[in-house]
C-alpha cells in the first residue's frame, strides 16, 4: 500500500491512463508496455526513490490484472410488453 503522496499521485495518473487506453481499445499487452515505459521514465528522471517505484509497480500490476477494473457495464435489455 502506497503512503507517499507523490507515489499515490503517480498511481492515480497511471491507473486513469490505463483505464482510458482500455476504453480506446488497447489490450493488456499494450497497457503493460505503456506501464513499462512510464516506470522507466520515472526511474530515469529520479522522480521517486527506487523502492517507491518498485511498490508503485507492484500496485499498478495488481490493478492491471484485476478484471473488475476493465469490465464494461452491460446495459440491461429493454423489455417491451405488448
Amino acid at each position: 500500500m502506497l503512503q507517499d503522496v507523490r507515489a499515490i499521485r503517480y498511481y492515480q495518473r497511471i491507473t486513469d491512463a490505463l483505464t482510458e487506453n482500455w476504453d480506446r481499445g488497447y489490450r493488456l499487452d499494450e497497457l503493460r508496455l505503456y506501464l513499462e515505459g512510464y516506470l522507466a521514465a520515472l526511474r530515469h528522471a529520479d522522480a521517486l526513490e527506487p523502492y517507491l517505484i518498485h511498490r508503485l509497480e507492484e500496485d499498478v500490476v495488481r490493478y492491471l490484472h484485476d478484471p473488475s477494473n476493465f469490465s464494461t457495464a452491460d446495459p440491461k435489455p429493454k423489455v417491451d410488453y405488448y
